[in-house]
């Protein structure tokens, strides 16, 4: 949709002025939302506000008029345009570029596709089948709201499940889960696609700054900032937050090309940030065709190298907090308020434990380093929950974490530690 603001072909009425699509996202059919664009990006909550506003101040107007004579004088005209053909196009021709104008350099090449019954179905037969790639395997490629075989999630353990079965079922070389939008893809983990989109990206850009979500592990930092030499900064939760964030520094002399979130949501200034799992993934079928032309047996495998050397934790937990919103201990005040005094109160404690230091630059929550690992604490973004991301080298050392945590959140009541606690007492 926001390339359609961007492409020009006059025969199919592009670029247009503005684009809506409907979409829930990978949340249940019931949460459906519009989603619109102009050529400068997404429109942020402030937009959104002043067209409602406006939206109403016409609704209004309107019932002083007669609405027929009102909808005759507006009615425009329909044109149906298949776009998605286009867009598609401009992927293979990207591809192809890269290897040298090679008509299918991922020939023989098997890559599996779980589209989730989102929208990415359109990758295999219109990108990964010109290119010549064997797509044998892909599942789930028609489009169907209710979801019927696993939620188009990539952070979903169990759609992971299905196309981690569907790569070794199929003996493939490459697996590509979508979620519903197309704006996230990734086969490789959390912090793992980050780093092998920013070896590529700082490949082309040296020394250009990557901006990330807050959850981002420190064996990312070292990676980023030690092997490859680029400059790492993290920043809050929300695609939006951290595409913005780029956008910003950029303004300011901070040069920065890549902004990307663990959950696989990221955005490239080359493709005027838009967040596009589809292009971030041309950006990796690029480096597997270039490589490619120099061997047709080269496979996934010049990828996992790119990562070669990032440092990971053997233990990786998310904990979800709830916030009881109808507990008295919430004194008729919102769930947003008490959070963040369960924050003040976890800052506080932590400045008196030796074993543990803050972050000195963090963003969002509190972000604490100690026993050789290191803890979030933040405030959704949208829910009454208070998710707590914890890295460490072993289990020990990560229940030292959460003990830590638990011992300043046990006094708020409205809190619902069991998770925690059950974690901690395993």
């Amino acid at each position: 949709m926001f390339n359609s603001t961007l492409t020009e072909d006059e025969r199919s009425h592009l670029p247009v002025d503005g684009a809506i699509m409907i979409t829930a996202s990978h949340l249940p059919y019931n949460r459906n939302g519009l989603k619109f664009f102009t050529s400068d990006g997404g429109l942020n909550k402030a937009d959104i506000k002043d067209i409602l506003e406006r939206a109403s101040k016409i609704y209004e107007e309107s019932a002083h008029n007669n609405l027929k004579e009102q909808g005759e004088a507006s009615k425009g005209v329909v044109t149906n345009v298949d776009y998605m053909s286009i867009y598609a196009s401009d992927l293979v021709q990207a591809v192809r570029k890269s290897a040298g104008d090679k008509e299918k350099p991922l020939e023989e090449l098997h890559i599996v596709v779980d589209a989730g019954n989102g929208a990415g179905g359109f990758f295999v037969d219109k990108v990964l089948k010109p290119l010549g790639a064997v797509t044998t395997g892909s599942q789930f490629l028609e489009p169907d709201g209710l979801f019927p075989n696993h939620i188009p999630n990539p952070e979903d353990k169990t759609a992971m499940k299905f196309i981690t079965q569907a790569v070794l079922d199929n003996k493939a070389d490459l697996g590509i889960i979508f979620d519903t939008d197309v704006d996230r893809g990734r086969e490789l983990n959390r912090n793992r696609l980050i780093a092998l989109m920013a070896a590529i990206v700082l490949e082309e850009h040296p020394g250009t700054t990557v901006v990330t979500d807050s959850v981002t592990s420190d064996g990312l930092t070292v990676f980023i900032e030690n092997k490859l030499g680029g400059k790492h900064h993290r920043f809050k939760r929300g695609y939006k937050n951290v595409i913005d964030e780029a956008i910003r520094l950029n303004s300011i002399g901070e040069e920065s090309h890549l902004a990307m979130e663990t959950s696989g949501h990221g955005a490239l200034k080359e493709n005027h940030w838009l967040d596009d799992g589809a292009y971030l993934m041309v950006k990796l079928l690029n480096k597997l065709a270039a490589a490619r032309t120099l061997g047709s047996s080269i496979g996934s495998k010049v990828l996992t190298d790119l990562v070669e050397g990032l440092e990971e934790a053997d233990v990786t937990v998310e904990i979800r907090l709830k916030i009881d919103q109808n507990h008295a201990d919430l004194k008729g005040g919102s769930f947003r308020d008490y959070g963040e005094s369960v924050l003040r109160h976890l800052e506080n404690a932590i400045s008196k434990d030796p074993n543990l230091r803050k972050a000195p630059v963090n963003h969002e929550g509190v972000r604490v380093s100690g026993y050789g690992g290191w803890f979030l604490l933040r405030l959704s973004l949208h829910d009454p929950v208070l998710p707590l991301n914890i890295e460490a080298q072993s289990n020990d050392d990560a229940i030292k974490l959460g003990l830590a945590v638990l011992a300043a959140v046990n006094e708020f009541p409205a809190l619902d530690v069991t998770a925690l606690n059950k974690f901690v007492h395993q």
